[in-house]
């Protein structure tokens, strides 16, 4: 293994670390989905750099590059996996800032305790003083 992709790999896995621990240790939940983006970013990197194969040729048949069984075709499939998966986040993401801009409105903090507190507080019922 080569000493860079070494290097790689840990600043890959401390991306994920990194936003793992932020989604843990943070209570606003604009900073909660920011880390989960950092976390899905990460994951995409490992994976883009597992799939990386040095050598192989694009699979595109043309005249001038014409279909052998003794060419070196790098595999489509992981590009279409990642390529979904960016998609997949990026809907996810703009699903759950519009989820939050929804939960939050009327509330002065996304702070995720004083949300649930207030929360709370409004679906209990009133007791009556009598």
């Amino acid at each position: 293994m080569h000493p860079t992709t070494s290097a790689i790999e840990a600043c890959v896995f401390a991306t994920i670390l990194c936003g793992f621990l932020g989604l843990l240790l943070r209570q606003n939940l604009i900073l909660k989905i920011l880390a989960m983006d950092v976390m899905s970013t990460g994951v995409i990197a490992l994976y883009v750099l597992i799939a990386t194969h040095s050598g192989k040729f694009a699979p595109i048949v043309s005249s001038s590059n014409p279909p052998s069984a003794l060419t070196d075709y790098a595999d489509p499939v992981p590009q279409a996996v990642i390529l979904t998966a960016i998609v997949i986040g990026f809907s996810i993401q703009a699903l759950m800032l519009a989820s939050v801009i929804k939960l939050s409105s009327g509330q002065a903090s996304l702070d995720c305790d004083r949300l649930e507190d207030s929360f709370s507080n409004t679906s209990r019922p009133q007791e009556n003083a009598q």
